[in-house]
């Protein structure tokens, strides 16, 4: 059976016309119509209605030498407007290479005014000021043609003006106003207020007004936070508080909602002063912060002003800022303690005393300043200073600890050579949290000093008596418990001995059965020769009373006695 063919064709398909969808036009639904023959109707009866109110001092109107780009607009609007009617001298001035390009976007808009089908309509996007429908006609800006074509919206109208602003002029828009300030930066008062009631952040007040976190008292009085907060005082003196919390949940970055009504929006610094108002706790009321801090500090808020830095970032940006400018004392955090706080310092630091004995090792031991990061990275510094940007022991000493290990271990536990490099070893392959390895190390030498009060060294008594040796060494280091094993496993004299042991501290009641008749007999006789041994351990071991070692001598020579062995001198 024959294939069917892949596309049915028609007589006359090759002169149908196809429906081609092209970018950037729409069909234009009536609202819009209705909207925008408002607009075109209103500029055509007074087209230079898209030009901002001028508040300040416009330069002189030259063709050589310096002149004033927005004089020479405004000039050149006037030519264009009073040609609004001819159309073909529109059509002209529309297309025109070069010249001012408001003007050109202007004379199309004007030709468009003069047209009487609206339906089909092109759509200006932009991310920050928004969407608009206009006329496109000629080779003007599309974002010239659609802001003089929607010169009563507050974002769009300041496009027009976009080279103005470039060139050093000032423009300020909101519902009820559009000026131009021209070379000086002067914002009106309604503007300041409807910006910040349009901002990305509810605010509480008038002539001060302040963010959730903050009140009146601490805005108005310029007090400090533990958190640190952002505040902003305008040219009319409204003074503005944006607290830590508030600027961490904006959808839309704050600088942005309120710089975008404005042209040039990079400028929001020339109509307010920022600061941010935080001190590491700790820091003297009196003493001002470091030049340099200062320096950091202005640079990271002039990156915020213009955008370039975002909320969220501005808080640890500031802190840091002034915490890495600080060249004197100890840094933690935070907190700063003066160099004779160091206790402060130490008592500041989370972590167990053992973490914070082995801190100070490494400290005392600095010729220099160290600056440890919280990604791990330990940095010498020039200034005498320790600054730590975490506060808990532990991820300082990781830090630390493969130049400083061996200093630690010598310090605080007079460990070195081979037994240091054995415990490094170990450490850096369990890789155990500092507090738990220094407290067990600690536990494991101070046992081992311990054991050395001992007469005899380990392994140097005969049997039975090293057994007893062995059952009192375990139970100093390990517990009672750990020495039941140790006690059944025992074959001839040692099982008599391990018999005596379980005697003297009551766990025969499950073991009897494991020894045979002569083994409990033999170590029932030794019962009271070893108990004597084991209160005079405990006296010289556990209870720190080193004259109790002539107590265990004696006791150690009974039980030589009882068992029948010799017990060195």
């Amino acid at each position: 059976m024959a294939k069917p063919p892949a596309e049915v064709r028609f007589p006359g398909d090759k002169n149908r016309r196809r429906k081609v969808r092209v970018r950037g036009i729409k069909q234009a639904s009536k609202e819009i119509q209705k909207r925008l023959e408002g607009n075109l109707d209103s500029l055509l009866d007074d087209p230079e209605c898209f030009i901002p109110d001028i508040t300040g001092e416009l330069g002189k109107v030259s063709f050589f030498g310096t002149k004033d780009k927005l004089a020479m607009t405004l000039k050149e609007i006037e030519i264009v407007a009073a040609k609004r009617n001819d159309l073909k001298w529109l059509r002209r001035r529309m297309v025109k290479k070069g010249g001012d390009e408001v003007c050109k976007s202007l004379a199309g808009s004007l030709v468009a005014a003069s047209e009487e089908d609206l339906s089909t309509v092109s759509v200006f996007k932009h991310p920050l000021y928004g969407t608009a429908s206009y006329l496109r006609r000629g080779n003007g800006k599309q974002s010239h043609q659609a802001g003089i074509q929607n010169f009563n919206h507050p974002k769009l109208r300041l496009l027009v003006w976009d080279g103005h602003a470039k060139s050093g002029q000032y423009f300020f828009s909101w519902e009820g106003g559009f000026i131009c300030s021209c070379s000086e930066p002067e914002a009106p008062s309604e503007w300041i207020q409807w910006v910040l009631d349009k901002s990305s952040v509810d605010l509480t007040g008038k002539n001060v007004r302040w963010s959730l976190g903050l009140s009146e008292e601490i805005v108005s009085e310029g007090k400090n936070t533990e958190n640190g907060w952002l505040r902003l005082e305008f040219q009319d003196g409204t003074t503005v508080g944006f607290s830590t919390s508030a600027l961490a949940k904006t959808e839309i970055p704050l600088a942005q909602s309120i710089a975008i009504s404005m042209m040039p929006p990079n400028k929001l610094g020339s109509v307010c002063d920022a600061k941010w108002m935080w001190m590491p706790d700790g820091w003297p009321d009196d003493r001002p912060l470091p030049p340099e801090g200062e320096e950091r500090l202005g640079e990271a808020l002039d990156a915020w002003l213009k955008m370039s830095l975002e909320d969220g970032s501005l808080s640890k940006t500031c802190r840091s800022s002034i915490l890495n400018s600080i060249s004197d004392g100890y840094v933690v955090g935070n907190s700063w303690f003066a160099d004779e706080d160091k206790e402060g310092f130490l008592k500041h630091m989370g972590g167990t005393s053992e973490e914070k004995k082995a801190l100070a090792c490494v400290l005392d031991s600095l010729d220099a300043g160290i600056h440890v990061r919280t990604d791990g990275l330990a940095l010498e510094i020039d200034e005498e200073v320790v600054r730590l940007e975490d506060s808990s022991c532990h991820p300082v000493l990781v830090a630390l600890w493969p130049d400083h290990g061996r200093k630690i271990l010598s310090k605080m536990y007079g460990l070195r050579g081979e037994e240091a490099d054995e415990i490094l070893a170990r450490q850096d392959k369990r890789k155990q949290g500092f507090g738990a390895f220094l407290r067990e190390l600690g536990d494991s030498l101070d046992t081992a000093q311990r054991l050395d009060r001992l007469p005899w060294d380990n392994g140097e008594l005969p049997v039975p008596l090293s057994m007893a040796d062995r059952l009192v060494r375990k139970a100093v280091d390990d517990g009672v418990a750990s020495t039941v094993s140790i006690a059944r496993k025992g074959k001839g004299l040692e099982a008599a001995m391990g018999w005596a042991w379980l005697v003297v501290h009551d766990r025969t009641e499950s073991d009897a059965w494991r020894f045979d008749e002569s083994s409990r007999d033999k170590g029932g006789d030794w019962v009271p020769a070893l108990r004597a041994l084991w209160d005079a351990s405990e006296d010289l071991l556990l209870d720190d009373k080193e004259d109790a070692v002539e107590d265990y001598k004696n006791a150690m020579k009974w039980l030589a006695e009882s068992s029948g062995s010799e017990c060195p001198a």
